[in-house]
């Protein structure tokens, strides 16, 4: 793998990010721990957004560290059983 930020992988982690977010928001709570999950959801947009925000400034390793983020908050929301995912294609889980 190239070891840079291009257009076409940042669309990739667009993508894929997304549709985690969506499968993460659409999904039930496997776990009690208060309103974790509404804050993390909240979190996870913000950084989506801010990552759309960058790409349109020509910022695009910005935009890309932004998804990261975002993705890594899902991620852990489906380890911590937060969010009942199960697609190991778009999280850590299994």
């Amino acid at each position: 793998m190239e070891n840079k930020v291009t257009e076409e992988r940042l669309e990739k982690y667009f993508e894929l990010t997304e549709e985690a977010y969506k499968k993460a928001k659409d999904s039930k709570q496997k776990t009690n721990l208060g309103n974790a999950r509404e804050k993390i959801l909240d979190m996870v947009k913000r950084y989506i957004d801010d990552a759309h925000y960058f790409k349109n400034k020509n910022d695009i390793v910005t935009a890309f560290a932004s998804l990261s983020y975002a993705h890594g908050f899902l991620d852990a929301g489906a380890l911590l059983g937060i969010f009942d995912v199960r697609d190991s294609k778009l999280f850590i889980v299994d």
